[in-house]
């Protein structure tokens, strides 16, 4: 190779190496961008004007993706520097509260003001799904009460609702858990106070349908439980005129007309409760009994034949086969 490809050979080499190390140079720039001298500081308090300690605060470059963050101390308090200047948000953030932020303009030549920000603590539901413990807590109660230890569960709902007054619809499991246990009294005395609760707070039942449904079809279910039919009837009525979806009680409504010998209006509520979930096997079950007293054998026979396959294991369904088989015969 001659001198004059040498010497051009060297010069590409070394263009070559300077635009790398400037490439090199550019990286961390670009990964430091806006970061200077400027400082901020303040405080987060609730919407009592108590300081939240522990709140994390995150000043973010809005000229970029640059974030830096602090944490409060005991007064609230905190404080962040190597901020460049321009335009910045502070976000206040804590478990249990809505986030709080403001944008500010930093400066890094003088003092800049505090950045002071008032966080909201999440109340009723919203602070429920944000707090784990909580959940845990209305989960290990719910376990309980499944178990039959309904005592135990309901020291810990008694905990739930010291921990979380807004979240009335817990008193519902406070209410079913006392039904299970057998104290009716008290069950009755909970299904009726979470009803006025919901008025209390939406002014009407439907604004919470689901909650004021299912307390209406537990006093319903009470009702019947005492032998008052006409009240049990009128409680479930009030319960599928709420939640329309809800089979249970259409199925329960029919049930209580079918006891009061009005057989075709409750056949009506058992098909109603077979529209809205039609892989349920009771319904069928009882149309089955419905379709015999009204003799009506082909029918009688359809519904059986269908609770027998929805529910096999079923501890009634060795009866039915028994009922299926005469039905077969009277049909030879």
């Amino acid at each position: 190779m001659s001198r004059v490809h040498h010497a051009r050979a060297r010069r590409l080499l070394a263009a070559l190496f300077a635009i790398l190390l400037a490439g090199a140079a550019a990286a961390p720039a670009a990964a430091q961008e806006n970061l200077g001298r400027g400082r901020i500081s303040g405080q987060v308090t609730d919407e009592t004007g108590a300081p939240v300690e522990g709140a994390k605060v995150t000043a973010q470059s809005l000229q970029g993706s640059t974030k830096l963050e602090g944490v409060t101390d005991k007064k609230g308090r905190f404080a962040i520097a190597g901020l460049g200047s321009g335009a910045w948000r502070i976000i206040a953030s804590k478990q249990g509260y809505a986030d709080a932020f403001t944008d500010m303009n930093v400066s890094q030549i003088k003092s800049n003001p505090p950045a002071d920000l008032k966080l909201q603590k999440l109340a009723g539901v919203q602070g429920l799904r944000a707090d784990k413990a909580g959940m845990e807590l209305l989960d290990q109660a719910n376990s309980l009460i499944e178990g039959g230890n309904y005592d135990a569960a309901l020291a810990l709902l008694q905990e739930f609702q010291t921990k979380f007054p807004d979240i009335y619809q817990v008193r519902l499991n406070v209410a079913m858990a006392y039904m299970k246990k057998g104290d009716n009294d008290k069950a009755e005395a909970e299904f009726k106070g979470l009803l006025d609760k919901v008025r209390q707070v939406h002014g009407d039942l439907a604004k919470d349908k689901a909650i004021s449904a299912r307390a209406l079809a537990g006093l319903g279910e009470l009702a019947l439980k005492k032998g008052d039919l006409a009240a049990g009837q009128d409680y479930l009525s009030q319960a599928l005129a709420l939640s329309p979806e809800d089979e249970a009680a259409a199925y329960n409504v029919g049930e209580i007309l079918f006891s009061n010998q009005k057989t075709d209006e409750a056949v009506k509520y058992f098909e109603l409760a077979i529209q809205i979930k039609k892989d349920w096997p009771k319904p069928y079950h009882k149309l089955g009994f419905v379709y015999l007293n009204k003799g009506d054998y082909a029918k009688s026979l359809e519904y059986f034949n269908k609770f027998v396959a929805l529910d096999p294991a079923n501890p009634e369904v060795p009866a039915v086969k028994n009922i299926i088989a005469t039905l077969e015969k009277m049909k030879k």
